[in-house]
This record gives structure tokens, sequence and C-alpha cells, in this order.
């Protein structure tokens, strides 16, 4: 097939190796890409949706596949869909499950999904009226898209006041952060949980831990996330099928009432409460760095999941994963996540050891390419990813390849796949 993949990160670079490593023989393209999807396939630079539909219809692209949030919420799929183009992701009109945290908690409250006790106003006085009746922590959320940082966990009240005065002034966020959500701070463990769905039905992928702070044991700003792994052995099967009792059934349902059904990945937000799923979010693609770990656990044909999806064909389809654990280790720049960093070459050791050939690989993010060399542009740049029989296996691998990756500044955490090990 021809593929068109939007976006340029490490999510995009690992959907499309995925891709690259079956049997057919594929075409693929990227907008915008980045300097390592070069290698790949051919990287594109056609910012306006409509001229690159124009593009896909041209060149007879079959698939095109979304990775990020923006250009869903911005409607590049209806853009598509209009031309009578193949794509993955959701409407414009679904993707306010993600472009609006208020649509959110709102269409969690209207169809009965577990989710904290909240509210959403743009009155200083009713947000601060209700965080007193709340007990810290307490948690802040500016409506609109953050790039992943719009949540603020506060300490105390007096810490949660200021986050909600800066977010409706709009000092924080800007517009984003006109409405604010306040709600009870929910005490458990974490999980991503992550469905592929075409409407109607779903496949259910395994569940992940990601780890959004920049230091290790939890500490330091949130981050987009420093590393993930899967499956994670604090999911069974009794969990698994709560989550698709009580949250992707009722969602995927409750999107058609409301005229908007459901296509793409649902990327659902879980805490686990004394055994309790309780849904945190929403978002309408995969997570990255999780999509690194998926991917290259996924045995059945990537292509085709993502083909079957977008033609409301799942239900045709058996998707399979190996019985392996994979670890992702995010290398950031050096003044990752406050401010940009200076580009700086990157070095990657030639490697003798079969260990890391056979179950380690890198995918690459936030990288430019010039004459042959690639640069850390800054951000996220790379995920080292190892895959083993057991978490420890794979965790010891991505660390090793780790060490085989050098750039003036790089930043890591020592510590992914703690909870588990």
């Amino acid at each position: 097939m021809k593929i068109l993949i939007l976006g340029s990160g490490g999510r995009e670079y690992s959907i499309a190796r995925a891709i690259s490593n079956e049997k057919e023989e594929h075409e693929l393209f990227f907008q915008p890409g980045n300097g390592a999807t070069s290698a790949l396939g051919t990287n594109l630079n056609i910012k306006d949706y409509n001229d690159l539909a124009a593009f896909a219809k041209e060149n007879q692209i079959e698939l095109t596949i979304v990775g990020p949030e923006a250009p869903l919420v911005d409607g590049v799929v209806n853009i598509f869909k209009s031309n009578g183009l193949t794509i993955f992701g959701p409407s414009k009109e679904a993707a306010q499950l993600e472009g609006s945290k208020v649509y959110m908690k709102n269409f969690l409250a209207k169809y009965n999904i577990p989710t904290a006790k909240y509210i959403e106003t743009s009155s200083i006085e009713d947000a601060f009226k209700f965080t007193d009746t709340l007990s810290a922590p307490i948690v802040v959320k500016a409506d609109g898209l953050c790039g992943g940082k719009g949540v603020i966990i506060a300490q105390n009240h007096d810490e949660a006041k200021v986050a909600i005065s800066e977010m409706l002034s709009g000092k924080s966020f800007g517009d984003a952060g006109l409405k604010v959500i306040v709600e009870e701070f929910l005490d458990g463990y974490e999980l991503s949980m992550f469905a592929v769905c075409d409407g109607n039905d779903y496949i259910l992928l395994p569940a992940a831990q990601d780890h959004k702070r920049l230091l290790n044991n939890d500490e330091g700003p949130n981050t987009g996330g420093m590393g993930a792994y899967a499956p994670t052995p604090l999911v069974d099967e009794v969990l698994y099928q709560k989550v698709r009792d009580r949250v992707i059934r009722p969602t995927l349902d409750g999107m058609q009432k409301e005229n908007a059904p459901f296509e793409g990945v649902l990327f659902i937000g879980i805490m686990v409460v004394n055994g309790e799923p309780i849904t945190l979010e929403f978002n309408v693609r995969f997570g990255d760095p999780e999509c690194e770990i998926l991917m290259p656990l996924m045995t059945s044909s990537v292509s085709d999941m993502f083909y079957k999806a977008s033609t409301s064909r799942l239900s045709e389809i058996k998707v399979e994963f190996s019985k392996q654990f994979a670890v992702g280790v995010v290398m950031a720049s050096g003044n990752y996540p406050y401010s940009s960093s200076t580009p700086a070459e990157i070095i990657v050791d030639e490697s003798h050891h079969d260990e890391i050939n056979d179950f380690t690989h890198i995918s690459y993010a936030g990288v430019s390419e010039e004459d042959g060399v690639l640069y850390a542009d800054g951000g996220r740049v790379l995920v080292c990813v190892g895959l083993g029989d057991s978490i420890k296996q794979a965790r010891d691998r991505a660390y090793l390849r780790c060490g085989q990756v050098h750039f003036a500044g790089k930043k890591i955490r020592t510590d992914i796949a703690y909870q588990a090990l």
C-alpha cells in the first residue's frame, strides 16, 4: 500500500517502522516527518490539509494515519473523507473528547462512565468554592490542548488557587485555559489503555504504564512522558473486562448517540482505585512513548489493523501480540521541558553485541538530518526500546541501547518500569 503518516515524533516513527517490517512492500510518506523518517519514506512539506488531501488523491494514497492530536481537533479527517480518502483517526466532532476536557468530563457524566468528582467553570469564584470542598492534593486542568502539560496536581489549596488564577487569566496556557476543570485527586495507580475503534467495534491493546515526571522517583515537572513499558502486570483479565464494560462500550455507544461515531485510537487514562477503574481522561490518538513500545509487540499486520479500523471492518481481523515485554526509555535534550536546546550531533556506537542488535532499537523523534548526520533538535529526542521475556530483561536491554547513544546534554531517567519491578 501507499501510506501517508501525519506527524513528526517517535510515535509516528514507530508506526512507520512497524509497517516497514511487514512482509508486504509499502511506500511511506510523512507530513512533516523528522530527520530519521526520511530513511523509511518520503518527507513532505504540505501544511494545508486541503492541499495534502489533493496530494493523497493525486498520488493514490490508500491509507492515511494521523499521529498527533492537533490535526484531528482541526478536522483533517473530515477534509480527507470529503475527498473520498481512507484515513485513520476520529472526526473533528469525535476529537472533542481530547480537544475539550470540559466536553470529555460532561460526556463521562452523561453516560455514567466512572470518573472523579469535578466542576467545569470559567468563574474563579466557583472554582475556588469547589476547591474548598476537596481535600488536597487537588487536580486543576486547562480545557484545551496543552501538549500534555495542561494538568496541575496542586499539593495544597493555595497552590490549587494559584493554578486556577493563572489558567483563567490566560497566563499559563493562553486560550486553552480560559475554562478549567477542578477535580478530586484519586489515590491509586495509573494505567494507559488503548482501544483501536471503527465506530462500532474495537480491539483493546495490552495495557501500558507511562512515566510523566522528568526525574527518577517521579519527581520534577510533568513532561510528555519519559518512558513506558507494556504489558503491565498490574492488570488482570478482570480489570480489562471492567474497562471494556464500563468505559469503552458505553463510550462507543454514547458517541454514536452524539452523532460523532468514534473511529481511531481511544486512549484511556485510567486510575485504579481499590481494584476499580476510574477514567481520568481520554485522548484520541496513541500515547507517546506508549506507541513506541506497543508497535514492536504486535505480531499481526499493523497496516491491516489501521486499514480495517478506517473502513469499519475490525470484526474481520484478529490482532496478535508477542508474549514478550517492551520497555522504552526516552532521551531528552538538556533543557527539556523548560526551554529549547541547541542542536547537537547524535552519535550511535556500532554494536557488536547480539543482544543489543536483536532485541533493541531506536525510535527517533526530535531530530533533524544534514549530510547523513542526525542532530538532536530539542525536546524528546528519541526512545531506546528493549524487548525481553521479562520486564527486567526488556528494561536491561533498553538501557544497554541507551549506553550506545551520545549527544551533548542528553537526559534520561534510570528507573523506567520501577512500578513493575
